[in-house]
């Protein structure tokens, strides 16, 4: 039994940016999408179904807390392993900020990109993420993360949710994000796929229901308290899943671990306070990284509107007030933001032409939002920017003929050099530097345990996705959250699966 979640209009165009992607305050209401038409992502997104509270039962085999994409990811696997999960979300709709998501899935040695001809390995995805990391990894997950990220890629196939769009993003060797097959933002389509197979499987999902303790007994979970329309419920489980995400929008919480980021806007959904991680602490679980949170480099300041990394790995750059190409576009998301940082006036302009907003599918919804400057030439860009109109000319002048050339003598940019910025009408967004991901979190191990500072699990917790720390270092590259949420979603269900059933012996 179902009850309808009814979105309006204006609430499904502002779920529909990146790894991040809109505005900081969402309404209250459920987005999906489809790799079809704008019509059919709307069509799609208008309308969400939860479990009515009056259908929540007293125990289950699997609990899970949190409904973004680690949430749903866990339940179907623990599902394919024949349990009986159940899904809270403390937020009216799912989605999480796996909704924000608009780059892509990073995988390597993929089917899709055998078919294209892409050559890719398990072992560069490996260095690529070790480096942009800075080597401050947790090497055994982010062994599991790669090693598991094509088997991902199928297991959504599997499902009908297809990512075999493929392109650059920051910090990559090779063509390795996974986005639909329209180019469109992964992240309502996501969701959307995932939701109707959470329906599909008749999986129950509570929105609007708060978890607010774990219960313990003996140093083992036992299962949560979870606040459901004003009134608090015991709900027992075999095992426990915590799947709450990170902390981007709880500030008292930034400005512990970094007082250095005070007033930077966040692009991460209103829920993402950080919850399962103090619950967890609580119960002796340690963390790691805590320090570590990723600045993404082109955030609309006024909205806190993520502009997708996809724009710049179509072949987009970046320029001063001037009009001056300044950095490697694609470089690690931390370099280019201390680049944009260090500009005297602090922000920059993304410069692209209309071929690219073609390619770039999440381009229709920002222009939408008002946030697209537009001219027939480069000149009058220029002057709609306050730019120096020659000094503009010459720096996309210089930037086709390294096109051209495949070499960037300027700043050594290797990748996203296919295509030229030669189509009319030009476009540029001002964008500076905002709080988009906390690499920080829950520690765990490969199986997705939760640790203890002795290194010890607590008995049937498990946790995956934003929560968790140490799979990303210092720096997390593009398109390795919603590897990080499917790969070890995947693994938290598999594994709370096994515990469960042999707890039920």
């Amino acid at each position: 039994m179902v009850k309808n979640c009814i979105l309006g209009f204006s609430a499904v165009l502002l779920l529909g940016a990146c790894g991040g992607g809109n505005t900081t305050k969402e309404s209250s209401g459920s987005s999906s999408s489809s790799t079809g038409s704008s019509a059919e992502t709307v069509s799609g997104a208008s309308q969400q179904e939860y479990t009515d509270p009056s259908k929540l039962e007293d125990e289950y085999d699997i609990v899970i807390v949190g409904a973004g994409g680690a949430g749903m990811a866990a339940a179907l696997s623990a599902k394919e392993a024949g349990m009986n999960p159940v899904i809270f979300e403390k937020m009216p709709f799912a989605g999480g900020n796996t909704l924000k998501s608009s780059g892509g899935m990073n995988a390597s040695e993929t089917k899709f990109q055998k078919e294209q001809g892409i050559e890719d390995s398990n072992d560069l995805f490996y260095e690529d993420t070790l480096t942009g990391g800075k080597g401050t990894n947790d090497k055994e997950l982010l062994r599991y993360l790669v090693d598991n990220s094509a088997a991902g890629i199928e297991w959504l196939d599997s499902m009908g949710i297809t990512l075999d769009n493929i392109s650059y993003s920051g910090g990559a060797s090779v063509k390795r994000i996974h986005r639909p097959t329209d180019g469109s933002a992964v992240g309502t389509y996501l969701v959307a796929g995932l939701i109707r197979n959470i329906h599909e499987q008749e999986i129950p999902i509570f929105v609007n229901s708060t978890v607010t303790k774990i219960n313990e007994k003996d140093g083992k979970v036992t299962g949560v308290e979870v606040d459901v329309e004003g009134e608090t419920k015991i709900v027992s489980g075999d095992a426990l899943i915590i799947t709450t995400g990170g902390y981007g929008s709880n500030k008292e919480m930034i400005e512990k671990y970094r007082p250095d980021l005070k007033g930077y806007v966040s692009t991460t959904s209103e829920g993402s306070t950080g919850d399962g991680i103090t619950m967890i602490e609580k119960l002796g679980g340690a963390t790691v990284d805590m320090d570590q949170i990723q600045v993404h480099p082109t955030v609309v300041q006024e909205t806190g509107m993520l502009i997708s990394e996809t724009v710049r790995g179509e072949g987009a750059i970046l320029v001063n007030q001037q009009g001056e190409r300044f950095y490697n576009e694609l470089e690690t998301r931390d370099n280019v933001s201390a680049a944009i940082t260090d500009l005297p006036e602090g922000y920059a302009y993304l410069i692209f032409d209309d071929a690219l907003a073609n390619r770039a599918k999440q381009l229709e919804y920002y222009k939408e939002q008002g946030v697209v400057i537009e001219a027939d030439t480069i000149e009058a860009l220029a002057e709609k920017i306050d730019a120096e109109p020659e000094i503009l000319k010459a720096s996309l002048d210089t930037w086709n003929k390294a096109v051209k050339d495949q070499k960037d003598p300027d700043f050594g940019r290797e990748t996203a050099m296919d295509y030229d910025l030669t189509e009319a009408p030009y476009y540029a967004i001002q964008i500076a530097p905002g709080i988009h991901h906390t690499m920080g979190g829950v520690k765990i191990n490969k199986d997705t345990q939760v640790l203890k500072e002795d290194g010890s699990a607590i008995e049937g917790l498990y946790a995956a996705g934003e929560l968790t720390g140490g799979i990303h270092g210092q720096n997390r590259i593009g398109g390795n959250a919603v590897a990080d949420i499917i790969v070890f979603g995947r693994q938290a269900g598999t594994k709370s699966a096994e515990f469960a059933g042999k707890a039920a012996e």
